[in-house]
């Protein structure tokens, strides 16, 4: 089974591991972190990571995943990658993303009247796309799949994986993982947070949203060209 991760300067580094470390649990699997080239860059935090495949060498994959970050902007414009996530998207069994990686599926057209999920900052963005949006950890629509933000990764794993391998082998991986949140904080959701560090969180991603939002509308009015 042919994992493909598109990697990315500024990629969020937990999008892309959650998930690569729970599939790393299944001998079946082979995993491929792809971009432009092999040279190394920074991710989001300042973490070097490097490709192991390009666009051009990646094999036909049977699930593609694109993580989010600060570096998923670039993406939304970018004719190269957007044009690798559809003719992946054509063959793959399943297509999916963590975090702002939904936002790349929107720019390559794969998420209209489709019920999808990204980071809670982020969410209303998913509308200009088409999509559906839902407030879930995880949201599945058939082959296409997408997770909530940045930890969200590693449910969303499992929850691929139970599909892949059964419940019982993704079972398993979360015990090897030893995943068993336990947050010393109620405060990883608006809902639960308290107003006065949901609102400091607000204005601390306001000028990102911002941005985004414009290239999302530019992304999504080429779209409907």
């Amino acid at each position: 089974m042919h994992i493909g991760y598109l990697v990315f300067p500024g990629v969020q580094p937990l999008d892309l591991v959650g998930p690569f470390d729970v599939f790393a649990q299944f001998p079946e699997t082979r995993q491929h972190l792809v971009w432009k080239g092999l040279a190394p860059f920074d991710a989001s935090g300042g973490l070097t990571l490097q490709a192991t495949t390009t666009l051009a060498d990646c094999p036909a994959l049977d699930m593609l995943c694109i993580p989010g970050g600060g570096g998923v902007e670039a993406l939304l414009e970018d004719d190269d990658i957007l044009t690798f996530v559809h003719e992946q998207a054509a063959g793959a069994r399943w297509v999916t993303s963590v975090c702002t990686g939904a936002l790349v599926l929107g720019a390559a057209g794969l998420l209209s009247g489709k019920r999808a999920t990204t980071h809670w900052a982020y969410h209303d963005l998913l509308l200009a796309f088409g999509a559906l949006p839902i407030r879930e950890r995880v949201v599945i629509e058939g082959s296409l799949i997408t997770g909530g933000g940045v930890t969200a990764g590693i449910d969303f794993a499992l929850a691929v994986a139970a599909q892949c391998f059964g419940e019982s082998q993704a079972q398993r991986a979360q015990l090897a993982l030893e995943y068993a949140p336990a947050p010393p904080f109620n405060a990883g959701e608006p809902a639960t947070a308290p107003a006065s560090v949901l609102a400091a969180q607000q204005a601390a991603v306001a000028p990102s949203v911002a941005r985004r939002a414009e290239v999302v509308a530019r992304a999504a009015a080429r779209l409907r060209l």
